[in-house]
């Protein structure tokens, strides 16, 4: 029996997914670790939980589904996108990695944009210069920690550490490191002028390949850590949203793809390099070989309900253990009960500031509307209703592209939720669909290693083979109206609001 494993290095934890070479899921595992916040709006983690999350993951799997690791034929990664591993000249990590949604870098933002120019990074990158991306956190440490600067040898991205610890080898694919700032994303490459102009040595960037290629093998280190077969075969792998757009079969035109995880995703396949004017699109490249794709990110989707949860939802956390129930079942349930527009309550989800379409790190969340008829059941769907809203700016923009719209498939774990997907089908106006692989970012870089290895010939053949449809969710009809009018006073208030944010953020610097 083949047998392939996805890794993905997450935000909350490492999660490893087993599938045998039809697509069946045999076995997952996840190992969480914390992430750390030194400051309002920094968010930080430890390369080493996510070497000893993945280790966990690795064994996990294998003894829940009794395969030997000599039936995996190879290990594909993926992982949050934009986090700063810096390694020493001994491969030592330097630093806490400054993660995905960190927001402290808007001045070298600034600096990079203005010594490069708008135009150009739009022409070479695809995308701006944002506080989340990995170019303005190498900048940040070479003002801020000169000491830790002066030691870096490599940099590389969360998965890569991994694969790194797996292999030995320095590697990144090209999707994954579009979201740097440092990629020629048209040809695929390291950018020599942006490295250049901001004084990076290339020999710190590890090399850059296509997602699907085996780039090394497990060695006997590695092996006796993860309970992995030495000499077992490591693809290259690729970012969280690429990878999970493998995993939802997004990889044609016309399929449109929304993940419900720690971020909120709208990720559109292309056949060619294609940008959003002003830049509030991402245009980086797909884990699929000589292909691009277009994304809208909401920064806390997931993590807007999870913040709900933990910080609300205590009666309802104790209900559910007792009744060895899901808690967001139990969220959801009440919320269910509440009227479409929540009765004028509205949730901007910019907990962690924004990025489409609004890439403004100042961005704060909102409920406005309260009134003293909105309980809890209101906030809740005002949540879920907000990020929907947000996912619907995404979107937009897509369309306004001119990009075609065949069928939109949702995956993620907000997918799971019934309540959840109504809502935004209805917002979309339009029909998602949910499939059988419901892993998303593990399963897809589990499918480019059943590419790498082998066992399929490209990733549209992998996916034919192992991903189907299982359930429709089509909208509501008297509930598109009522959204409609709540999305225009919904796309309102960032305009009302933004001076009022700038103003927040400096007085948060201040006290």
């Amino acid at each position: 029996m083949k047998c392939i494993i996805g890794l993905d290095v997450g935000t909350t934890g490492s999660k490893a997914v087993l599938i045998d070479e039809l697509g069946k899921i045999l076995a997952t595992h996840t190992s969480e670790y914390p992430m750390l916040t030194p400051k309002p709006l920094w968010t930080e983690q430890n390369p080493e939980d996510w070497w000893s999350g993945s280790c966990e993951a690795f064994q996990g799997v294998l003894k829940k589904s009794k395969v030997k690791a000599i039936d995996v034929k190879g290990i594909g990664l993926t992982g949050q996108m934009h986090g700063l591993v810096l390694l020493d000249q001994d491969g030592k990590v330097l630093r806490p990695c400054i993660m995905w949604n960190d927001q402290r870098t808007s001045a070298q933002c600034a600096s990079i944009t203005e010594k490069i120019g708008f135009n150009k990074l739009m022409a070479i990158t695809g995308n701006p210069v944002l506080p989340g991306f990995t170019a303005p956190k190498i900048q940040w440490v070479r003002e801020n920690e000169p000491k830790i600067f002066k030691q870096i040898k490599h940099i590389l991205l969360p998965k890569d550490y991994i694969k790194y610890r797996l292999t030995g080898v320095f590697n990144s694919d090209v999707s994954d490191a579009a979201g740097t700032s440092l990629l020629d994303v048209g040809k695929r490459r390291w950018s020599e002028e942006i490295t250049k102009a901001l004084d990076i040595p290339m020999e710190w960037m590890p090399a850059v390949t296509e997602s699907s290629v085996v780039i090394g093998q497990v060695s006997r280190e590695a092996a006796a850590a993860t309970g992995l077969l030495a000499g077992t075969a490591v693809v290259a792998g690729g970012g969280d949203q690429a990878a999970g757009a493998v995993g939802s079969g997004t990889v044609q035109p016309g399929v449109i793809s929304v993940c419900l995880g720690t971020s909120g995703v709208v990720f559109a396949h292309s056949d060619r390099f294609t940008i959003e004017p002003q830049g509030r699109l991402h245009a980086f490249c797909h884990a699929v070989p000589g292909n691009w794709h277009l994304m809208g990110v909401t920064l806390s989707a997931g993590g807007s309900f999870r913040w709900y949860r933990d910080t609300f939802a205590d009666i309802e956390k104790e209900k559910a253990a007792k009744g060895n129930n899901d808690v967001y079942d139990i969220i959801t349930a009440g919320a269910a009960q509440v009227k479409a527009g929540a009765e004028g309550l509205l949730f901007l989800p910019y907990l962690t500031g924004e990025r489409t379409p609004y890439p403004d790190p100042n961005a704060r969340g909102i409920f406005y509307g309260i009134t003293v008829r909105h309980g809890k059941d209101h906030f809740a769907r005002a949540v879920l209703e907000g990020v929907a809203f947000s996912l619907m700016d995404c979107l937009q923009l897509i369309k306004n592209l001119g990009t075609p719209i065949k069928e939109i498939r949702v995956i993620g774990g907000g997918a799971r939720s019934t309540l959840w997907r109504q809502i935004i089908a209805s917002i979309f106006g339009q029909e998602l669909l949910t499939l059988t692989a419901t892993e998303g970012a593990p399963f897809g870089a589990a499918l480019l290693a059943s590419v790498g290895t082998g066992i399929y010939k490209n990733v549209a053949a992998a996916c034919s083979n192992t991903i189907k449809v299982e359930l429709r969710t089509k909208p509501i009809r008297e509930n598109i109206e009522i959204y409609r009018d709540a999305y225009e006073l919904y796309r309102q208030m960032y305009g009302i609001l933004k001076e009022t944010y700038s103003k927040t953020a400096a007085f948060v610097g201040k006290h």
